[in-house]
């Protein structure tokens, strides 16, 4: 009896035992694959075709010129003309300074060249100064009396050989002569004295002038004004900021550019570019590259120049793409073929009349077309629209469909 009993319970555990080994199994082999007439589906053959080869950066836009104006003379500021926003062109006036203490100083000047032109026997006016020194009065007076001088001192010598004149008479008349050799070369100094006062005081003028041109800050280029730092009334010393002007009709797009991909990167570059907020476009083309990476990020400082249709402003963000290559060869296929779940992209090739996934990497994407880097060669076909078509299925090509 326990016998039985015994076989009775082994029995009972082996068939549990090959109950749940049998589910196991079943567990193991996964959704049954569809049967019935095999699915019609399109297919394309991967291809290569020409790709733009791009470097994506971001960056920042500047302006292309900027410049703070200030004044190089101090004064009371007479009259500011401009404000924030408001345009300017090269050479138009800005501001102003209270001109009458420079325009007296002019004057001052101007009086103290004409003073030195007549001292050597010029007009009171007039651009030219050049001199003829022999001809000038205290020249020609010393040469007369040390012609008169001469004169004498040869009668003397001949009066003294024939016993007439003394010997002090004689030496009196030498020495005389002396003196009037001296007084010419003294009227000559003088008169290079005199000629070198004139250039000073013509320096002088010219300093006066440029300081009554100094009194009016003008625009040194065609810009915008950012910043206006001066009202009129205020007593400003030398060098005090008036206001900054920043060209903006072309814009700096500063980008910083990876270690690994700096040495593709060339001056004429074409560059695309968006910034926040903006949907539109824009583009330019590097002009500028810094001749070494940044020893803090191993970047690369490159500049582009970009126009501004006048919606661009410096100190936006932007987004852009260096177009390093314009024709680089790469594999494609429609974008309608590549199936992505969960973060893994496939696509679906046939094999022995069966559809078969096929891992994939996706590149670049158009509006039609994705490359693809690994997971598949040229020329090998792959199914269009695969919806639900899974590996194992059986499939039919639609006749005329494939491309």
């Amino acid at each position: 009896m326990n016998c039985l009993l015994l076989s009775l319970i082994a029995g009972l555990l082996l068939g549990c035992g090959s109950k749940k080994e049998e589910s196991k199994d079943k567990g193991k082999e996964g959704p049954p694959v569809p049967s019935g007439p095999p699915r019609p589906v399109q297919t394309t053959k991967a291809q290569m075709q020409g790709l733009e080869r791009t470097v994506a950066t971001v960056g920042a836009l500047a302006a292309y010129e900027q410049a703070t104006l200030g004044v190089k003379v101090s004064g009371r500021m007479q009259l500011v003309s401009v404000d924030i926003g408001s345009p300017v062109t090269k050479g138009q006036l800005v501001a102003q300074l209270e001109r009458r203490e420079y325009e007296v100083k002019l004057m001052q000047a101007e009086a103290l060249l004409a003073q030195a032109r007549a001292k050597l026997g010029l007009p009171l006016g007039g651009d030219d100064d050049s001199v003829d020194a022999a001809q000038t009065s205290l020249v020609r007076e010393a040469a007369a009396v040390l012609e008169e001088a001469k004169k004498n001192r040869e009668r003397s010598l001949k009066l003294s050989k024939e016993g007439v004149s003394s010997q002090s008479e004689l030496e009196t008349v030498e020495a005389a002569y002396e003196v009037a050799i001296n007084r010419q070369r003294d009227a000559m100094e003088e008169v290079r004295n005199r000629q070198a006062l004139l250039a000073q005081r013509r320096a002088e003028v010219a300093i006066a002038k440029q300081q009554l041109d100094e009194t009016m800050i003008k625009a040194p280029f065609d810009g915008i004004i950012q910043e206006r730092r001066a009202s009129q009334g205020e007593y400003l010393s030398i060098g005090s900021p008036v206001a900054t002007v920043v060209r903006s009709d072309i814009l700096r797009l500063r980008l910083e550019v990876p270690e690994r991909r700096a040495s593709v990167i060339k001056e004429g570059n074409p560059v695309r570019l968006t910034v926040t907020g903006d949907t539109n476009i824009y583009r330019g083309e590097i002009k500028r590259l810094s001749p070494m990476l940044s020893d803090l990020n191993r970047m690369l400082m490159v500049e582009a120049d970009v126009p501004n249709p006048g919606r661009l402003r410096p100190g936006f963000f932007a987004q852009a793409d260096i177009v390093v290559n314009t024709n680089e060869p790469a594999l494609t296929v429609p974008l309608d073929a590549l199936v992505t779940f969960a973060g893994v992209e496939k696509v679906l090739t046939i094999k022995e009349g069966k559809a078969q996934e096929r891992p994939v990497t996706s590149g670049r994407r158009g509006t039609n077309w994705v490359e693809i880097l690994t997971g598949l060669k040229t020329g090998e076909a792959v199914v269009r629209h695969p919806g639900n078509l899974r590996t194992g299925e059986p499939v039919v090509i639609k006749e005329g469909k494939e491309s």
